[in-house]
Order: C-alpha cells, then sequence, then structure tokens
C-alpha cells in the first residue's frame, strides 16, 4: 500500500510539472497575467456626436433636369391647406327679443283652417298637421315630427327630406331618425317662408322623402277681419277656395 501511494504522488508531480512546461512553451502564464492587468483599466469612452448637429443638405446643389434648371428650387416645406369655400346660405339673425306670441284664438284659427285643408287632401298620401310654436320659427329651429308618423311611414335611418311648398319650390332638409325631427335645412325653409308663431302646416308625404307642405297663416284671419263683417262665413269661404284650389293641383 505505501509502494503505491508513492508511485500515484509521483505520476501526479510529473504530471504537473509537464503542464508547467507546456504554459511556458505557449507563453500562457504572460497572457493570463496581461488579460488581468487590462480589466483593472478603464474603459475607453467613444465621442458619440449629438442628435441633431448634422449639417443641413443644400437641395439647390443636387443636379436637375435641363427642364427644371432655371426655376426655382422646390419649397418643402408644411404649408397649411386653405380651407374649401363651401357655399352657405345666409340670414339675417332674428330679433329674440322682440317674439311676438300667437293668441289662443288665432292659433286656433290656424289649426282649425289646416284640418278642413287636410280633410281634403288625397287620402292615398299620409297626412299630419303641426302648429308653429316659437322653438319651430326662432332661435332653435327645430321641428319634431309626430313620433307615431314617423315610425309608420319614414325611414328608420337618418335621411335627406325635401319639402316642397305649394309653388313647388323645394328646400332640402336633414331627418334625424332616433329624435324623429327635422335639423339642418328646417331653419332656411322656415325664414324663406316667414313662419311665425301660431301658423300651422299640414304635411302630406307624396313620396318617401318627400312632403309637400301647406302653411296656413295665423294671421289671415286678422287681416280678413278687418274688411268684413261675418267672421266665420269668410273664414269658411276663404278655406273653401284653397281647398278646391288645392285638390285642383293635385289632380
Amino acid at each position: 500500500m505505501v509502494v503505491s501511494k508513492r508511485t500515484y504522488e509521483d505520476c501526479r508531480q510529473q504530471r504537473l510539472e509537464e503542464n508547467k512546461r507546456r504554459m511556458e512553451e505557449l507563453n500562457l502564464d504572460k497572457l493570463s497575467k496581461s488579460l488581468k492587468a487590462s480589466t483593472h483599466h478603464k474603459p475607453s469612452t467613444v465621442a458619440v456626436k449629438p442628435r441633431g448637429t448634422r449639417q443641413p443638405v443644400d437641395l439647390s446643389l443636387v443636379r436637375r433636369s435641363s427642364r427644371f434648371a432655371n426655376k426655382p428650387p422646390p419649397n418643402y416645406k408644411d404649408v397649411p391647406l386653405e380651407p374649401l369655400e363651401r357655399p352657405r346660405r345666409t340670414y339675417q339673425r332674428r330679433d329674440l327679443l322682440n317674439r311676438v306670441y300667437a293668441s289662443d284664438e288665432v292659433r286656433q284659427y290656424a289649426i282649425h283652417g289646416a284640418e278642413v285643408l287636410q280633410s281634403d287632401l288625397d287620402s292615398e298620401y299620409p297626412s299630419f298637421v303641426k302648429p308653429m310654436l316659437q322653438s319651430h320659427v326662432t332661435g332653435g329651429f327645430w321641428l319634431g315630427l309626430p313620433v307615431q308618423f314617423c315610425k309608420t311611414h319614414l325611414p328608420h335611418h337618418d335621411e335627406t327630406i325635401a319639402l316642397v311648398d305649394e309653388d313647388e319650390n323645394e328646400s332640402l332638409t336633414r331627418y334625424l331618425a332616433v329624435k324623429t325631427g327635422l335639423s339642418g335645412g328646417w331653419r332656411g325653409f322656415a325664414i324663406d317662408h316667414q313662419l311665425v308663431d301660431g301658423d300651422t302646416l299640414v304635411f302630406q308625404l307624396i313620396k318617401p322623402t318627400t312632403f309637400k307642405v301647406y302653411i296656413i297663416r295665423a294671421y289671415e284671419s286678422e287681416n280678413n277681419r278687418s274688411n268684413e263683417e261675418d267672421d266665420e262665413e269668410l273664414d269658411a269661404s276663404h278655406l273653401n277656395r284653397r281647398s278646391k284650389r288645392i285638390r285642383a293641383s293635385t289632380r
């Protein structure tokens, strides 16, 4: 056992000496020392140019075609676009402080006249009567339509609806299906036809998106009464003449 142990120690010592000799031949010892020394040095800093310091390029020096040589260099700067001009109708602003509210008597006259006129219209085309209020003809200019009529006869989505008066003049309005009313375009129709509080309109749906509109003026009765003694006979005769004229025009 003692002999084998000595033999192992001798072999181990011999191998260490051989490895040391090989390292000296390959200069591994010096190489490892140089690597350890380099790790203690501070890393070298690389100079980085700050962003945005690049010199601008002169586009005028770029070679150009002979067709464009005598023309000024192009300008690539952002230039805001001019807004497109859209024709828009302008209306004189109404004096809201001088509103005139119709009396109950005047209002009932116009409603009665509209109902008489509606009864003479062709029943093939659905219709309804709409008295005018201040909110319809001044300020907001919003016209709400009967909900049940809209659900039954009008589109279930926003649509452009035409209003045609008795002189066949057409005005385009914007119908809002959720709110069941006329928005854009109604203001122009109300001002063009000088609608006031107390007037009553008859809307007759002659096409899926077209209304024939008849206007009963609230103050026609006052003008007529100043020249006639019997108001009821005058109102009846006036409405009958108009109804006959409307029936003749729709045939």
